[in-house]
């Protein structure tokens, strides 16, 4: 009788601790979910669900949070896609240049380092210059425009001027993937092309010739 009644106070102790053991795990699980990805040391900010491309819940200043002089998550969103698709371009275009050499009218810009060669082109043809800049004008108007109505209507994600010629938006995993690809490649190739200048304008020489010079 006594082994009996043993058995059966340890099997309602055992017991009564099952629910406690389920909701710690419960509440570590929500504490898990609460911390940021990219900075599991801090809360992921209210915002960042992980929704958008490339989201991994990174704004240790706060940014995502900021609605009050005209800046959002959805401006901030579309300047980084934006600034990502120059930098890609930038990147390769460094490169390109330096390979084959400069494009068809500008035969003066001989430097490897694209600063030099930049001033190299102002000083022959300053009008490509300024044609430059006037055409970022217009595409900064339009993509200003897209970005206005796109906020206040709902309808377009960041980033989105409707170019899709191979089809790949009918199909949304794959353009989730491309997305996400865009976002990490691009990220990548802002500090590519940011390190290409800075090492030209302290070395003199081209992302090539740098390259080059690690392995002599």
């Amino acid at each position: 009788m006594k082994v009996a009644l043993l058995f059966a106070a340890f099997f309602a102790s055992a017991s009564a601790f099952a629910p406690v053991q389920q909701n710690a795990r419960t509440q570590t699980s929500l504490f898990a979910e609460e911390m940021s990805k990219a900075l599991p040391f801090m809360k992921r900010p209210p915002l960042l669900d992980g929704s958008m491309a490339g989201d991994f819940g990174f704004d240790p200043l706060g940014l995502s949070e900021i609605n009050g002089v005209g800046i959002d998550l959805y401006w901030l969103a579309e300047a980084e896609i934006k600034h990502c698709r120059l930098a890609m371009m930038a990147a390769l275009g460094n490169i390109w240049v330096e390979a084959y050499g400069p494009a068809p009218g500008c035969e003066m810009a001989t430097a490897k380092n694209q600063m030099d060669a930049f001033w190299q082109l102002w000083d022959v043809h300053p009008q490509y210059i300024a044609a430059g800049l006037i055409g970022i004008m217009f595409v900064e108007a339009f993509s200003g425009i897209a970005t206005t109505s796109g906020r206040e209507s709902g309808m377009r994600a960041p980033g989105d001027f409707g170019l899709n010629p191979f089809g790949y938006a009918e199909d949304s995993p794959r353009l989730k993937k491309f997305k996400e690809q865009e976002i990490a490649n691009g990220r990548l190739a802002m500090f590519a092309a940011a390190g290409q200048i800075m090492q030209g304008m302290t070395t003199g020489e081209g992302a090539l010739e740098n390259l080059a010079s690690v392995f002599n």
